[in-house]
């Protein structure tokens, strides 16, 4: 994918109170700019959008802010990631591995799909790849190419409270015009997936978290067309336009702006895709490593 801010975008830092002209290097090198409140954070997205209009804005929420080996902030796909505790990118036989288990959870998911829920729209499923790859994503059944963002700032702000730390991350990337279910872009050499339009309607964990996902145009079906991009070039990390940081036991006002809870955030009892997702899983991820 490009790296956008080759020309200058506008954003925060650490260390000023003003937006300033950037660039994405600059960005993901900061530790990231604080802000004190919900609707601290709020206004400064307006203004980042306001000073950026060339730009679609989605957000990321998280509870740690992960550096490559240059120091810089990285957003990668599940089966790009190290292995866990590791700094090292994924070797050649572990990410073989990874896009094996990813083709045979395909092969399941449109099984399952087809004999449990919905046979008609399983033929959807074996024409598209890019969706069978967002409901195990979405679902965390195995690792994929895609990466989870989302188009709620209060969504986003909640995943990085989940895990009830005192410095959470929110992540702001800049994308380009969002049009139907699947939008590529060949200039930006990327893909952002609407998950409400790409999920059934009895969906309902992605339609509540106002889900999409972000991936690499042309996609990466096998580990065959993934050695035509290096390491570094597979990263959202350089779609950042900017990052902020925060205290969630100072953050949220529980009368105006309140947290969207972990039962709310995964509303699964509700959910009937959550159920055969679950039992997918259970085949799948103890592979991936």
């Amino acid at each position: 994918m490009e790296t956008i801010g080759r020309s200058k975008i506008w954003s925060f830092f650490e260390a000023t109170t003003d937006m300033q002209k950037a660039t994405n290097k600059l960005v993901r090198k900061d530790p990231g700019h604080i802000v004190t409140s919900y609707i601290d954070l709020a206004r400064k997205v307006a203004a980042l959008q306001y000073k950026n209009p060339e730009h679609v804005l989605l957000f990321r929420g998280q509870s740690n802010d992960y550096k490559n080996s240059m120091g810089n902030s990285t957003l990668k796909p599940s089966l790009f990631r190290p292995r866990a505790g590791l700094s090292i990118v994924p070797d050649e036989p572990l990410l073989s591995q990874r896009f094996q288990t990813l083709a045979e959870a395909e092969h399941g998911l449109v099984d399952s799909y087809q004999l449990r829920l919905d046979p008609a729209g399983s033929l959807k499923l074996k024409r598209h790849r890019i969706l069978r790859w967002t409901i195990l994503q979405h679902y965390e059944i195995c690792y994929t190419p895609l990466l989870d963002v989302t188009h709620s700032l209060r969504v986003a702000a909640s995943f990085a409270s989940l895990n009830n730390v005192t410095n959470a991350y929110l992540y702001v990337l800049g994308v380009p015009n969002i049009s139907g279910s699947v939008t590529a872009s060949a200039e930006a050499g990327i893909q952002i997936i609407r998950l409400s339009s790409a999920c059934p309607s009895y969906a309902v964990r992605p339609h509540i978290q106002e889900g999409y996902l972000l991936g690499e145009y042309p996609d990466m079906p096998d580990f065959g067309q993934k050695i035509h991009y290096p390491a570094y070039e597979i990263d959202f990390g350089r779609r950042l336009i900017a990052k902020f940081r925060f205290n969630p036991q100072t953050f949220w006002n529980g009368v105006d702006f309140p947290e969207i809870k972990y039962p709310a955030l995964y509303p699964d009892e509700h959910d009937p895709l959550y159920e055969m997702a679950t039992q997918l899983k259970s085949l799948y991820s103890p592979r991936i490593n």
